[in-house]
């Protein structure tokens, strides 16, 4: 049976095109493109808002146009996926253009999603439910490409150029190991009170916690948290979060926890120094000082229940 001869043939194109076409096909190149064939990227975790920066923005592109050019995919359909400059877009749209300058880069979905994240990441206000979002896109895309990424076993983790996976998502802002699993756990939270953290009622380490709580315990907190008008204490949420784990986290216990007192809600009565500084010597440490008030009301104390038993 003859076998067949496989050649190696060029194509069509590299045989009528020169060395130099080839090498400039290669190379990405500025172009407009309309604004409608630009579409946004899936799940895009950084809100585009119409804010002041926004308008300056806008004015900007409107006197000088858009300096620098988005980065965009092109996609199976004929469109293009946006990568980076989702702002630029917005911008460029509501100051009338019907075109943007872009680079086009053929890149997997994988792979931009990685630079998508890193391109954003510099932004100096960035909502800690998207940077969450964010880092969790990123991780996932690394996962995919080969990268061991498990959060839950750190030992277990591969390194990467003796960097964990989760420093390599962080470090293009700053954020230690810690901080991106911190982050991370963020996306466990219901809607409502990831909003909750957005806005500033809820701190990190607390909402953390809250995280480990099932959806339907999120929402009896919130229930509570509506009604008694309060968050909870960062003590507070570690106590839920055992209570959960238990199987003893109910309507009750929830409200019974979120009903303790705070520290930081007790009522403190305090002495201006100057008033009681002549009774001690200059340097004395304000815990001595404490101490020898109490021990002298007690004293006084004691002689005024004497002086009522004569």
């Amino acid at each position: 049976m003859a076998q067949k001869l496989s050649l190696n043939l060029p194509s069509a194109d590299d045989l009528f095109s020169s060395q130099e076409e080839r090498e400039d096909a290669q190379r990405e190149k500025v172009v407009d493109l309309p604004i409608s064939e630009i579409d946004d990227f899936p799940d895009h975790p950084y809100p585009v808002e119409m804010d002041e920066e926004m308008q300056n923005t806008v004015e900007s592109v409107k006197a000088y146009g858009v300096h620098t050019p988005a980065l965009v995919r092109p996609k199976e359909d004929g469109r293009y996926e946006m990568v980076s400059g989702h702002r630029r877009k917005m911008a460029s749209t509501l100051a009338g253009l019907d075109t943007m300058p872009c680079i086009v880069r053929q890149m997997s979905h994988d792979e931009a999603t990685i630079i998508m994240v890193d391109s954003n990441l510099q932004r100096e206000k960035i909502p800690p439910s998207s940077k969450a979002k964010a880092y969790k896109m990123k991780l996932e895309a690394m996962k995919r490409q080969g990268q061991r990424t498990d959060l839950t076993s750190t030992p277990l983790e591969q390194k990467l150029d003796r960097k964990y996976s989760v420093e390599i998502v962080g470090e293009k802002s700053g954020d230690s190991r810690e901080q991106v699993r911190r982050y991370i756990r963020l996306t466990e939270l219901i809607p409502e009170i990831l909003k909750m953290v957005d806005t500033g009622k809820i701190a990190m380490r607390p909402a953390v916690e809250l995280s480990y709580l099932p959806a339907e315990q999120q929402k009896s907190l919130l229930d509570t948290m509506e009604a008694e008008d309060c968050t909870p204490s960062h003590a507070q949420s570690i106590k839920l979060r055992q209570f959960s784990q238990e199987g003893r986290l109910d309507e009750n216990v929830v409200l019974s926890i979120m009903q303790e007192e705070k520290p930081n809600q007790k009522e403190q009565f305090k002495i201006p120094r100057e008033k009681i500084s002549r009774f001690f010597a200059p340097g004395t440490p304000t815990q001595k000082i404490e101490d020898t008030i109490i021990k002298a009301l007690e004293l006084w104390k004691q002689r005024e229940r004497n002086r009522d038993t004569r």
